[in-house]
């Protein structure tokens, strides 16, 4: 089944336009739901929303939206209110600026979004993009209205496509300077960077992501099962955490284990391209 169109449009950049479409770039995360119930019978709990002041239910037709500026004090806005304030949805992503895609911290990137071209006539400006974006090392920066709200969006290759990536803007990302953190190049000795070095490279190997699964959902959905059957289970033995307190001596500790798991691990190798859109 071929993923759904979320959005319809073209990239504009210079005198070129490229017509596309954006489709998800990745799958809704299998999550397991659950009701909340009553211990005593099992029936299901249902909210309600009631007035704090007069304690009476209150129907969706008599809310509205506030935002509290002082205590016990709202602004009230209307759905007219919001819709005066809604970007214009636009059906153009502009491209910006093209930047150095390692001067880009993964910090700022979000939602992933595979572009594709409509039709014959913008495949070659579609491929020519691509591979410019590719031989350049360089992302395309602009914006895009999604949803009726304007995003920061970043465009760059991966693979055969061309992936459109919303971003957090400057103001969202926290300081770090704003953190408590050690320098840099401080705080740890010669040999303990020799030993921390071995170790990295010797877990060192290429990015694949089919290496890795989600075992917590696993073995929740496996409880689910027998619990439905009327069976009981019970939790795998978990293994006490190493008490180690010398930073020394738990690097040559590490090391000392690579026979057996860390080897494995430093075994693989493969040519998987290094992409967010995983």
């Amino acid at each position: 089944m071929p993923p759904r169109v979320l959005w319809k449009g073209s990239i504009s950049f210079g005198l070129v336009t490229i017509p596309i479409s954006l489709v998800s770039a990745t799958e809704p995360r299998e999550t397991l739901a659950f009701n909340l119930l009553h211990r005593k019978d099992g029936s299901r709990i249902v909210e309600k929303r009631f007035c704090a002041k007069e304690d009476v239910e209150v129907p969706w037709r008599d809310i509205v939206k506030g935002y509290q500026y002082a205590k016990d004090r709202y602004a009230v806005l209307t759905e007219e209110d919001f819709a005066r304030v809604r970007v214009p949805a636009t059906r153009t992503f502009d491209l910006r600026r093209f930047v150095p895609a390692a001067d880009v911290e993964d910090l700022y990137f979000n939602s992933p979004y595979y572009v594709t071209p409509q039709g014959k006539p913008g495949l070659k400006a579609y491929a020519l993009l691509r591979d410019a974006l590719r031989e350049a090392e360089k992302l395309a920066i602009g914006t895009i209205v999604l949803r009726q709200r304007e995003h920061l969006a970043a465009l760059e290759p991966v693979d055969q496509a061309l992936v459109l990536t919303t971003m957090r803007f400057a103001h969202e990302i926290r300081r770090v300077k704003d953190l408590d953190l050690p320098a840099s190049g401080k705080g740890w000795t010669p040999g303990e960077m020799k030993l921390a070095r071995h170790l990295v490279d010797t877990l060192s190997g290429e990015w694949d992501p089919s290496e890795y699964r989600d075992t917590y959902t696993e073995a929740l959905r496996k409880m689910v099962e027998a619990k439905a059957k009327g069976k009981e289970t019970t939790a795998p033995e978990m293994p006490a955490p190493a008490r180690v307190t010398d930073l020394m001596e738990a690097l040559k500790r590490s090391l000392e284990r690579r026979p057996r798991r860390l080897a494995r691990a430093a075994g693989r190798r493969g040519n998987t391209h290094k992409t967010r859109v995983a």
